[in-house]
């Protein structure tokens, strides 16, 4: 028999199932079907690294489970190509992010196959083809006719270097998660999603999804619902009244002074002329924070307003405040402090002397109206990047905003030969000249009749967010050009049944539920939850346990495991038996090599195959790999082959075991198996078990009456470790009840020696 050489294996058969395609889907009627995917890859230049290995192996390992159940499988692949890092690129090397994308996935797709991935290549997506993104505008296009798509003045994390607009999880440290700029606050009119329409539902849906609980937990804190009251304070000056949101409005004999957000709209009306310079200081110094070091403030700041506002329980004076730990989106940016009963306000009160009122509790409904208010604010999705997808309006003369026709569709991404944003802050979209302009159908409401007029496209682009919100109905029918998702092939392959991913644990997974309830509505889908059962993993970690980084040069590159000699399979199976799969595990070049000599003396059996009957361990094998694969549990299914393997190299191996060996092998490691199964001419179908052969191992329990003994008791191996079970059917045998029918006065129970003791 030859020896294992994985790297000539797997060539071999990456090279059938690129030719055969074995993996490629179709609808098929009247079999049952089985959706997977992980989350889509942004297909950086450094290429795959090992914890998108985890990630992706984790969908593979399920993805050949089902198949070699025979049911019809798809597991698709996709790339998430949007964003910052190829323009960053662009701007620094003057290539266009296009040709580097197409790189990179050139990159991916080759690394891909290496690791034996079972993907329907024929499904692949990149978000940054103009055949996918025209359908990300035509998305767009619903959400702004229901009016969920809308603009408006707000205030914005910018990063002045970069020239554009950054989500909160891009600001670290007061600097931009890219360049490293310090970045600052600017007003300015943006796009949004109206996510919070859909609020109620996005939360209440939440308990009956089979997601992991964290997961869910940190959804339903995002939304964060609160429910109170809303409160108008008259402001002694004359300035417009101040609305606060309270959870606690029966408190509000206690309030002894507002505070409002930097950021509160109309703050200008409030402030007194005294008071106008230290607050525009403090506002500035506010803006420059995210809102996560506001909230993790030990210490209260904040200034006084000069102006003071009437209580309208006690009709008492009580002074404005501006404090960053209130923030605009909550409520309406305005509280009123309640010391007494709030420690925030205590803290701030007992910084600036102000009264703590232990007032009774009231009956509110004089003072207040009634009021839900949300932690999550709308989907801020525009961005001023060239490397997006554009968005399908454009603007008459008077600024007023009109939709791309959906016959225009794509509005395309122009070439530029700068990529660097223009002197406003426009993406580099503004310098297309020829393409600014368009010319857009309008309706006279007067007349009726619809003429052309030029108008002015919109050079801001959405958000990646958007790209990945819809991509899973698109793997349905990736290449239909009549619809973004086929209604035929959705209503077959959708939703998802398995999700697998490591990140994104908030944003992105509620605006793909956002996007399914809102198309649901629209009737363009029959489910109103896109996904399943979601599989969240931990993360794969340097040696010494530190996160894996460029930056760090502590970055493990698979293809070095796999061109070391080692082999795609023993990758596979090394980062599947690692750990549990959702937790952090640190990456161990010795259990590398360990895992390389299982799979070295499973391929080593084929040349020694006798005539034996092992056909209870076989059983117990295939049960316990099966029941660990429907649990997740792959590490230990791994370890109960490893157990199989020792077992059949002490009692020797059957071709029926080599070939269940082969079959719960290959999902993990599918080189090996398949040549295995070649070399033992049998198919892959998934083993079954025969319960007959399942019945537990007995041992005998000597039961002792004052030293006499008096039964034997058959017990199964787990049971000898449970004390009170064996006692309990001691007393129920027969001949153990004829003597102890006068009284027990005590039992001594020798788990070693296998005895049980009764003293009457």
């Amino acid at each position: 028999m030859d020896r294992y050489e994985p790297l000539k294996i797997e060539e071999k058969w990456q090279k059938k199932w690129e030719k055969e395609k074995p993996f490629k889907a179709s609808e098929k009627e009247g079999v049952p079907k089985m959706f997977l995917a992980e989350m889509f890859p942004y297909p950086s230049g450094a290429g795959l690294h090992v914890g998108h290995v985890r990630n992706f192996t984790i969908v593979d390992v399920l993805t050949r489970f089902f198949e070699q159940q025979r049911l019809n499988v798809l597991r698709p692949f996709g790339y998430d190509t949007f964003g910052l890092p190829a323009e960053n690129y662009a701007i620094k090397t003057g290539t266009a992010p296009q040709e580097v994308t197409k790189t990179n996935i050139a990159n991916f797709r080759k690394q891909a196959k290496r690791l034996g991935y079972a993907i329907d290549w024929d499904r692949e997506i990149n978000t940054s083809d103009p055949e996918y993104y025209r359908w990300t505008q035509w998305c767009f296009l619903q959400l702004y006719k229901k009016g969920l798509a809308y603009q408006k003045e707000s205030y914005q994390w910018w990063c002045p270097e970069d020239q554009t607009v950054l989500a909160n999880e891009q600001v670290e440290g007061g600097k931009c998660w890219r360049c490293g700029h310090e970045v600052e606050k600017k007003k300015m009119k943006q796009w949004f999603f109206k996510i919070t329409e859909y609020a109620d539902e996005l939360l209440e849906d939440i308990d009956a999804l089979e997601w992991p609980e964290k997961i869910k937990i940190m959804q339903k804190n995002w939304i964060g619902r609160s429910v109170g009251a809303e409160i108008d304070f008259e402001v002694e000056s004359g300035a417009p009244k101040i609305t606060v949101f309270t959870t606690r409005p029966d408190t509000i004999y206690g309030a002894t002074f507002l505070v409002l957000a930097p950021e509160y709209v109309g703050l200008d009306n409030i402030v007194s002329d005294d008071a106008k310079e230290a607050v525009v200081k403090y506002k500035s110094d506010a803006l420059k924070k995210s809102e996560i070091e506001r909230q993790e403030n030990k210490e209260k700041t904040g200034v006084f307003t000069g102006t003071y506002a009437i209580n309208p329980a006690t009709k008492e004076k009580i002074p404005i405040y501006v404090a960053d730990y209130v923030l605009s989106g909550y409520g309406t940016g305005a509280i009123m402090a309640v010391p007494a009963y709030d420690e925030r306000d205590r803290e701030f009160a007992e910084k600036f002397d102000l009264p703590i009122v232990e007032a009774e509790l009231c009956d509110f409904d004089q003072f207040g109206t009634p009021k839900t208010t949300y932690r999550m604010r709308d989907w801020l999705i525009s961005r001023q990047r060239y490397w997006g997808c554009p968005i399908p309006i454009a603007y008459d003369k008077e600024g007023n905003p009109h939709p791309i026709p959906e016959d225009q569709l794509p509005v395309m991404i122009p070439e530029v030969k700068d990529y660097k944003p223009d002197h406003t802050g426009r993406s580099a979209l503004a310098k297309a000249k020829d393409w600014l302009e368009v010319e857009i159908p309008v309706k006279d409401p007067k007349t009726g009749k619809t003429h052309m007029e030029k108008m002015t496209r919109e050079t801001d682009t959405l958000d990646g967010y958007a790209c990945s919100s819809w991509y899973l109905w698109r793997y349905a029918s990736p290449r239909d050009t009549e619809h973004a998702w086929n209604p035929e092939a959705t209503k077959y392959w959708e939703p998802i049944d398995y999700y697998c991913g490591g990140d994104h644990a908030v944003a992105h997974l509620l605006y793909i539920r956002f996007w399914c309830k809102f198309f649901a509505d629209e009737g363009y889908l029959p489910f109103r939850e896109p996904i399943k059962k979601l599989l969240y993993n931990g993360y794969i970690n340097a040696p010494d346990g530190k996160k894996m980084s460029k930056s760090k040069g502590n970055v493990i590159d698979p293809l070095d495991v796999i061109n070391d000699g080692y082999g795609a399979d023993t990758l596979r199976t090394y980062e599947m038996f690692i750990g549990p799969y959702d937790m952090d595990a640190a990456w161990d070049p010795r259990s590398v090599g360990g895992v390389y000599r299982f799979l070295n003396r499973c391929f080593n059996l084929l040349d020694n195959t006798k005539k034996v009957d092992n056909v209870v361990i076989r059983n117990r094998t295939i049960k316990k790999v099966t029941d660990d694969i429907y649990r997740y549990n792959f590490n230990t299914a791994v370890a109960a082959l490893m157990e199989y393997v020792n077992e059949l190299y002490k009692v020797g191996a059957s071709k029926e075991d080599l070939v269940t060996l082969a079959k719960l092998l290959k999902p993990f490691a599918p080189h090996l198996a398949s040549e295995m199964l070649e070399k033992l001419k049998a198919d892959d179908e998934w083993p079954k078990w025969d319960e007959k052969y399942l019945v537990d191992e007995t041992i005998e329990i000597v039961v002792q009456i004052n030293g006499k003994l008096r039964a034997k008791l058959e017990v199964s191996v787990d049971d000898l470790e449970d004390e009170e079970k064996i006692k309990k059917m001691a007393f129920e045998d027969e001949k153990v009840k004829k003597y102890t029918d006068k009284g027990v006065k005590k039992t001594i129970f020798v788990k070693r020696a296998k005895l049980l003791n009764i003293v009457v």
